[in-house]
């Protein structure tokens, strides 16, 4: 059974987010909020949570295209290749932001993405997700919580989100109503950025 737990973005309660830490170390999966859609996440550092997470999602976890959630771009270099002053340029416009940046990966990548050639990474703009990220000391994993219907293609409503998840992850962040509108993808990997998926936020500014 998963956990349900309140907090508030204006004001993210330190001792809600130290048990989201708690459950994230612990190996656990959560639900929580970002300034696009609901995301599923878990501690990049451990193995046993990114088997879970490859496991729900039906891929192999070495091909798998999940997120690395970064609190802000000072760590950019543990994960991805030296990048020009372009690209810097583009992400310190973009981000924190409803994007998603495709890169060059670097070769310190955690142990089960060492073959990929490049990453995604998403520095969301919502105070709840960035907090986490900052007392756990790392990125989590990430990846959208999608629907089968394909009229509603992401829940909103962290009830329902619950309800529906409640036998396969540890704990759902209750931050409100979330969005339903995916991130952006832009690939920065090579020449000229690519827009991959129109999503939420300004493509003007690539």
């Amino acid at each position: 059974m998963a956990e349900l737990i309140k907090i508030y973005e204006e004001n993210p309660n330190p001792k809600e987010v130290k048990k989201v830490i708690d459950v994230l170390k612990r190996g656990g999966l959560v639900i929580y909020p970002t300034d696009t859609v609901y995301g599923l996440g878990c501690d990049i550092t451990n193995m046993k949570a990114l088997e879970k997470i490859a496991r729900i999602k039906g891929v192999k976890l070495e091909k798998s295209n999940f997120s690395f959630i970064c609190e802000d771009l000072s760590n950019l270099s543990d994960y991805v290749k030296q990048i020009d002053t372009t690209t810097f340029k583009i992400l310190k416009r973009a981000l924190p932001g409803p994007y998603t940046f495709i890169l060059p990966g670097s070769k310190s990548l955690p142990h089960p993405f060492k073959k990929k050639k490049t990453v995604g990474i998403r520095v969301p703009d919502n105070a709840i997700a960035l907090e986490i990220v900052r007392q756990l000391g790392n990125p989590i994993i990430s990846t959208s919580i999608r629907d089968e219907d394909y009229v509603v293609e992401y829940t909103t409503d962290p009830e329902l989100i619950l309800e529906k998840w409640d036998n396969l992850v540890d704990l759902v962040i209750d931050a409100g109503y979330g969005g339903n509108e995916a991130s952006t993808v832009i690939d920065l990997s090579g020449d000229e950025p690519l827009i991959l998926r129109e999503g939420k936020g300004n493509t003007e500014i690539f």
